[in-house]
């Protein structure tokens, strides 16, 4: 799994249609993925031993709060429930990551489970970000409720993502979707960013987008 070298990701057919709405947009959007990010999901007691050595291991805490993220170490750790997190990090480090959790846990009763492939990373980010999200999410993305720090599980264009925002000196956001729904998506998203690009830059975004929502949902490792 460490080795992209013959992968392609869920959106390498979009790449150029990103590259051509940001152009467009003049500084307004950047639309792009991230691909092939390692994402780890783990569980485990948050009041036991095990939370506080994988937080040592990784060099980053397992957040607590609801609906919050932690930084550090090059990596993300993103809460998902009351003993439930996903942690991101650079391409091909999620078999290191899961050695280092899994050493720190011991004999400590936990998951952890590479989720790489489920999930596929989109960047959108400029100062209209929010403004592009809104037409699509019914959440208040103001950075007073969902800023820096903090993380969301929304539907966006009717499609389950969960939302991280970038910090305060990068307005933006990750969008974290299935990989499934990341086609569909993408088109939306374009068709979306036609109101802060220029009409000839997005023509083929409109002609080629279905808006078909997929008939079928992965299921969760």
């Amino acid at each position: 799994m460490g080795d992209t070298a013959d992968r392609r990701s869920p959106l390498a057919h979009a790449a150029d249609r990103f590259a051509a709405a940001t152009r467009a947009s003049g500084g307004a959007l950047r639309l792009a993925e991230l691909p092939f990010l390692a994402q780890v999901s783990v569980r485990l007691d948050p009041k036991g031993p095990a939370a506080d050595a994988v937080g040592l291991a990784l060099g980053v805490t397992l957040p607590l709060e609801p609906n919050t993220v932690v930084h550090g170490g090059g990596l993300t750790a993103v809460w998902l429930g009351p003993d439930e997190w996903l942690v991101v990090g650079p391409p091909g480090s999620q078999e290191g990551l899961q050695e280092k959790m899994r050493t720190a846990i011991g004999s400590e009763h936990a998951s952890v489970v590479d989720v790489s492939a489920q999930r596929t990373t989109l960047l959108v980010a400029g100062r209209h970000a929010r403004d592009l999200l809104a037409h699509g999410c019914s959440l208040d993305l103001h950075p007073r409720s969902l800023g820096a720090g903090r993380c969301a599980q929304t539907t966006l264009a009717r499609a389950q993502v969960v939302l991280v925002p970038r910090d305060a000196y990068k307005p933006g956001f990750w969008v974290l979707v299935r990989s499934s729904f990341a086609s569909y998506l993408a088109d939306w998203l374009l068709d979306a960013a036609a109101e802060y690009t220029a009409p000839e830059a997005t023509a083929s975004a409109h002609a080629r987008s279905e808006f078909a929502m997929p008939e079928f949902a992965e299921t969760s490792s």
